[in-house]
């Protein structure tokens, strides 16, 4: 793993990880909510040994990239055009898990004519359109709620989590782990190097991204599902408890040409899949 940043035009710094093999395809990768760059760490050798350049990169205000208040999805395409530039790619495929699905759906829908194909990992739908957000996740709607209403609270609440993942990281990921459904929480005690909560400090090291985070979930993506021109795969775990599960399927249907695997594993699927996942990515399935 090699870690890096960039300075962008506007002046703010942009971090980004590597994984993988140096000269490989390069994937652009949007992580989780509530994560960071380094949660893409567990598919780093399978990455290696399917010759993949996974360039895992901190949305603005997490990890190391300085942060952009009031960004909504659609401006990610921006920061992540300029990434490219100056690591010197051409086309790259893109890849999201949970809440950065969508963050990879924007470059794909902003940069059709770099991006190869988009792999949305457990993503979800516009949290603008009717209905969708009473069906998130009962710790989501809680720091949305935070963070529109009293976002000193939330960050407040995001620090604790975050003292705890460093300096009690047992007793936190015994407690993430045990908040989840069964599936998940497997897969969270299962993590090594970086561990569970080794991701969850580094991720909540600085909050005001995620923060910004929540905020930009309940904006407009700035594009539809309908949109996108270039080849996605959507991808959703069977047993997948944390999400609504009719969302994957959705979110292929809606998506033009858009294929939909299902497979045994919770929102942690990928863990269980990367193989067939980077197949895809590569363009073998």
């Amino acid at each position: 793993m090699v870690h890096g940043t960039i300075r962008l035009r506007d002046g703010r710094t942009l971090g980004y990880a590597e994984y993988g093999a140096p000269d490989g395809l390069p994937v652009v990768y949007a992580h989780g909510g509530l994560s960071c760059r380094l949660d893409i760490a567990a598919g780093a050798s399978i990455a290696q040994q399917n010759g993949i350049r996974l360039i895992s990169v901190d949305r603005p205000g997490i990890g190391l990239s300085d942060p952009k208040p009031g960004r909504t999805v659609a401006d990610w395409a921006d920061d992540i055009a300029e990434l490219r530039d100056q690591l010197g790619i051409d086309t790259f495929a893109a890849m999201g898990w949970s809440m950065g699905g969508q963050y990879a759906l924007s470059l794909g829908y902003a940069l059709p004519a770099c991006v190869t194909r988009v792999a949305v990992i457990a993503g979800g739908l516009p949290l603008t359109e009717p209905g969708r957000f009473a069906k998130m996740p009962p710790v989501d709607r809680a720091y949305i709620h935070l963070s529109q209403r009293v976002p000193w609270l939330a960050r407040q609440c995001l620090g604790v989590m975050g003292f705890t993942a460093r300096h009690a990281p047992n007793l936190f990921t015994r407690l993430a782990a045990g908040d989840l459904p069964p599936a998940d929480g497997a897969v969270v005690r299962a993590e090594k190097s970086p561990s569970f909560a080794e991701v969850s400090a580094e991720a909540l090291r600085r909050t005001a991204g995620h923060v910004e985070d929540y905020l930009a979930a309940m904006l407009p993506w700035g594009f539809a599902p309908e949109d996108l021109t270039v080849p996605v795969h959507v991808w959703g775990g069977a047993d997948d408890k944390f999400l609504d599960p009719s969302w994957p399927a959705e979110l292929a249907r809606r998506i033009p040409g858009a294929t939909l695997t299902t497979r045994p594993g919770g929102h942690f699927m990928a863990h269980l899949h990367w193989q067939e996942i980077f197949d895809t990515v590569r363009g073998r399935a």
